[in-house]
């Protein structure tokens, strides 16, 4: 199969248009085209006076010499031979008579859950959360009545905390499983763009269905899913894992024995890293990042990176990715960016405030919001202690909680005040869209100094990127603090814990960033489970 690379097509092209582009490029008779397919789409707005469509193609040949001798004629990146990726499972290796358990039901216990039920092991996959469809009413629920429910929130529940964000697909690791991760998501209901587009994403409303359509499969391949369980113990024995106990929303415990447990538990299950602490289990300070999320009028974003095309529907809502690096502050990055989406409140703890971003697939909403994030390394964590950036986390949270007026309302401040250094009383003309409220206040006193100093310079680097972006008017909310974990459960090369037979997996064990990271890994997982623990890794 050929690869064509970079071809240029105008606004509204349609597929059989830009086939006939490629054919024309590689000059190609569209009569020996056997396969046509978009691998790749992309917008090219630098001019935004000529705004136009960039893709990559497949073309399958009816002889594949001639796609052999059509490539030698073009360096590799404008063409090249390719072949269709097939994922192929390891060999069931695994011998025990045990049920290997997956806790959490995020992308990485999905997938996890996925592979060993392809596999036959039916492995019994708990969730803390409630299912997606109890787990939607609690959050709204929350928002409407700032009643948080711990176990079952935009952190808790079936699908993960990526359920209630943009749907991002977008990663930055080099795996092929990437592919696998994307047309099962397809298979299972996601938007056929996720295959093709340069910033693949689903939306909330669409990855609602999506979630259900996987456990619906792991189910019928004779795995069970147990929702409003949470992980309270394990047992262990001579550094092997032995059982582990639950307990389920109605306060009753259970034992289980297994000697095979996949940690998906995501990066806000800090009581779960806590017990897992106190068994001796392994765990090292990692970096993390915490900022604030930023709202502007999606029409000013548009307007900035389309010109006189900001209204096109082709187009759709813009987004943007920015970076600043300083010379006398830490580095500041924008991060899931949720071109007309909302802010959410994001808790999971009481008396604690959290926020992050939302769209749906329409991407239809008012404002445009983005995190800004300021890297923290473990040498500016309160002590040495491994959990020390938990203590941190909390300590923003709590600040936030009380800035905000102890009802779970979002601490705000407006970019001029902030600029300027004086707290807001009151908001402009750009409306927050956080479904719990704010309240004008000073983000610099939620934040450390050096991440709020680095956010301002950031603010003002950006203005000269995308122009509006210092928008006086436009709205910080406070705190954005989970983006990612800030405790790596360490592992070995087989992927297992220093209790033996405990697999840590996903960004709640400080090995991804993304749904698609964590669902890669969640496959490594149980991969490695299926190669089984006494072989060669």
């Amino acid at each position: 199969m050929l690869r064509i690379n970079e071809i240029t097509a105008p606004l509204g092209s349609t597929p059989q248009e830009i086939k006939s582009l490629a054919c024309k490029y590689a000059d190609v008779s569209p009569s020996l085209i056997k396969g046509f397919e978009i691998a790749r789409e992309s917008i090219d707005s630098r001019q935004k006076n000529n705004i136009k469509m960039i893709y990559s193609v497949n073309l399958e040949l009816e002889n594949e010499a001639d796609e052999k001798r059509i490539a030698e004629g073009f360096t590799p990146n404008k063409v090249n031979i390719c072949e269709k990726y097939i994922y192929e499972m390891p060999e069931n290796r695994r011998t025990s008579k045990f049920r290997p358990i997956v806790v959490g039901f995020g992308p990485a216990g999905m997938f996890a859950g996925l592979i060993l039920a392809k596999a036959g092991l039916c492995p019994l996959i708990l969730e803390r959360g409630n299912d997606v469809d109890t787990r939607t009413k609690d959050v709204y629920g929350f928002w409407n009545t700032r009643r948080l429910n711990t176990s079952s929130n935009v952190q808790f529940g079936e699908g993960g905390a990526g359920t209630f964000s943009d749907g991002k697909l977008t990663t930055g690791i080099k795996d092929s499983r990437c592919r696998f991760v994307l047309e099962s998501l397809y298979e299972f209901g996601a938007p056929e763009s996720i295959l093709y587009s340069a910033h693949p994403h689903i939306g909330t409303d669409k990855l609602v269905d999506v979630v259900k359509n996987i456990r619906e499969k792991i189910i019928s391949l004779g795995g069970e899913i147990r929702f409003g369980c949470c992980l309270t113990d394990i047992y262990k024995s001579n550094g092997y894992i032995q059982g582990i106990a639950y307990r389920d929303n109605n306060g009753s415990c259970e034992d289980l024995e297994t000697d095979c447990l996949i940690l998906c538990i995501g990066h806000s299950a800090r009581d779960t890293v806590e017990m897992l602490y106190s068994h001796g289990i392994r765990m090292e300070q990692k970096p993390f990042s915490v900022g604030v999320r930023i709202e502007h009028p999606q029409e000013l974003i548009n307007k900035a990176l389309f010109g006189k095309e900001w209204n096109n529907p082709l187009l759709g809502a813009a987004n943007y990715k920015l970076a600043n690096h300083s010379l006398h502050t830490r580095g500041a990055y924008t991060f899931c960016m949720c071109p007309g989406g909302t802010v959410v409140c994001a808790s999971s703890e009481e008396e604690m405030v959290v926020v992050n971003g939302m769209s749906e697939f329409a991407r239809d909403k008012e404002n445009a919001n983005s995190a800004i994030l300021v890297g923290i390394e473990p040498e500016h964590f309160p002590d040495s202690h491994p959990l020390a950036g938990i203590a941190l986390q909390r300590d923003i949270e709590r600040k936030a909680f009380n800035y905000g007026g102890k009802d779970y309302t979002a601490p705000a401040q407006t970019v001029g005040d902030f600029l300027k250094g004086v707290p807001s009383k009151r908001l402009g003309f750009v409306r927050p869209s956080c479904p719990t409220g704010t309240a004008p206040s000073d983000i610099r006193k939620i934040l450390p100094v050096p991440v709020t100093d680095s956010i301002s310079a950031a603010i003002t680097a950006f203005d000269k990127k995308l122009q509006g972006f210092a928008l006086p008017d436009a709205v910080l909310t406070a705190p954005e603090s989970r983006s990612s974990s800030p405790v790596r459960i360490v592992r070995d090369e087989c992927r297992q814990a220093s209790i033996k037979g405990i697999f840590p997996c996903g960004e709640g064990a400080g090995y991804a960033g993304g749904i698609v990271s964590a669902a890669v890994d969640g496959i490594k997982c149980a991969e490695a489970v299926l190669i089984n623990e006494e072989d060669d890794c």
